[in-house]
């Protein structure tokens, strides 16, 4: 674990074992507050505010993240997109190598857009600004992989809606629609090619207008994350841009007063001072470590898969793409989430044979102890996995929550490239082996990590059967290979 996350997380900790001692010294006479008082007691609430605020928004932010960080490799929005086999130089939240990527950046400021998907092993979401759910497509939506014309509309739209149509509403006008190929029999060149068929364009084109190209990101190192800004002044000034820029959407609005008391206000320039820029860094920190707690040491009973196993499930919500439950929002789970991961749809946390995915997530060996990239272990799958489609092992630096990087230039192990044999196979098990050097005669199914590195893998499986769900079927654990 680095320095900077060390000095975050013994924030967080002192700031929990400081609260009592606070509540304690507010002094007021008469029933009014003294000058001390009335510092402290701003001071506080002002904290309190950023560093809910700031789990909040964290979403917001690494959306912003995802524009930015493909911009600066020469997307463009509604007319420059890209394809990307994803490699571990391509740094974003656990992304992974099983399916090529195509990053489609919208504005709906400029008008309606339309997406034209073909029939094929197509998933596409779409999400706003906000990461927040817009739209299945694809396999997972309503033309169920058969091809459809869908029509996404900006926030407020009020026009004429012709027919003909899947109609989807964004809550901001900044809008990604994340394209995945389903690589068929492992053909990933044609999973690209595939890609690029899909059509995107105004539903009213003005003059002039040309269909938007499509380059190969894959050569290029990316940064799609806000690593870089999230413990310090600058996740503020992207949040204030954010939103800024985008129209108000009303299920925020109690969260935008939260931000106002701090200084963000749509149509109001953000110029914190002294004090505030103090509260606002220590904020970041403070929260940032709270949500890599909540993250890695989940504290919730359903989070366990299988009562005898260590593995979790990714995402503690079923069937809904805004963590919406019953009679209120799942903050907790939708903060876990977001720090580990981007997007989020109804497709995504459906639980049950018909699903197109379901993640696992490893953190801890068969004892319980985290993962330690100085260490080896040994992971045996039972074959065969209850898959439809193909099944697949990643690796995560904790760190960075991205894709492993080290000069292997690898992180996963997948039935359809490393593991072939196991797609055909009807017993046995697949054994995977993890840590810094490959044991003998296992390199194929080896994933290199780093001494003095914490890691941890996502298993997905990708059209799932029942026996994934019902404990019919299971992986072991990781065990520590001497």
């Amino acid at each position: 674990m680095n320095t900077r996350i060390k000095l975050a997380i013994s924030a967080c900790l002192l700031l929990a074992m400081a609260v009592p001692a606070v509540a304690q010294e507010y002094n007021f006479k008469g029933g009014y507050p003294d000058p001390q008082t009335i510092q402290k007691a701003y001071d506080a609430a002002d904290l309190n505010r950023a560093i809910e605020a700031y789990k909040f928004f964290y979403p917001t932010v690494s959306g912003e993240a995802i524009f930015e960080g493909n911009l600066q490799i020469g997307l463009k929005v509604n007319k420059a997109f890209g394809t990307l086999d994803t490699k571990p130089k391509h740094i974003g939240y656990t992304l992974n190598s099983d399916t090529p990527y195509a990053p489609v950046l919208l504005d709906l400021s400029q008008g309606p857009m339309v997406v034209e998907i073909p029939a094929g092993p197509l998933i596409v979401v779409a999400m706003d600004v906000n990461q927040r759910w817009v739209a299945d497509m694809g396999l997972p939506g309503p033309d169920a992989g058969r091809g459809g014309k869908h029509l996404l509309l900006p926030p407020g739209y009020k026009d004429t809606v012709p027919d003909g149509y899947h109609v989807w509403h964004s809550s901001s006008n900044y809008l990604l629609v994340g394209v995945r190929s389903l690589p068929v029999g492992g053909d990933v060149p044609a999973a690209i090619q595939r890609i690029k068929t899909v059509k995107v364009h105004p539903l009213n084109p003005p003059p002039g207008w040309t269909d938007p190209t499509w380059a190969d990101l894959t050569p290029k190192p990316q940064d799609t994350t806000p690593l870089k800004w999230e413990d310090n002044m600058k996740y503020w000034e992207v949040l204030a841009k954010v939103i800024d820029r985008e129209p108000v959407f009303e299920g925020y609005r109690n969260f935008y007063g939260e931000l106002a008391a701090l200084g963000i206000v749509k149509g109001k320039p953000f110029h914190p001072d002294a004090r505030m820029t103090r509260i606002l860094t220590e904020a970041a920190k403070t929260a940032n470590a709270q949500m890599r707690v909540q993250s890695f040491a989940d504290r919730r009973p359903d989070r366990i898969v299988w009562p005898d196993r260590q593995w979790e499930w990714v995402g503690l919500i079923s069937d809904n793409g805004n963590f919406d439950a019953p009679s209120y929002t799942d903050l907790e789970a939708r903060e876990l989430w977001f720090y580990q991961a981007i997007g989020a749809s109804p497709a995504m946390f459906r639980r049950g044979a018909g699903a197109g995915s379901v993640y696992w997530l490893g953190l801890r060996d068969a004892g319980g102890a985290y993962l330690d990239g100085g260490k080896t272990y040994k992971l045996s799958v039972p074959l065969p996995v209850p898959d439809k489609l193909f099944w697949s092992v990643t690796v995560y630096d904790s760190e960075t929550r991205s894709q492993i990087l080290t000069d292997q230039g690898k992180a996963a192990l997948r039935s359809l490239f490393e593991l072939k044999g196991s797609a055909s196979a009807t017993s046995g098990s697949a054994d995977l082996y993890f840590g810094p050097t490959a044991p003998k005669g296992h390199e194929a199914q080896w994933i290199k990590t780093i001494p003095g590195k914490g890691w941890f893998a996502y298993f997905r499986v990708y059209g799932p059967e029942q026996a994934a769900f019902d404990g019919t079927w299971k992986p072991g654990d990781f065990q520590e290979v001497k």
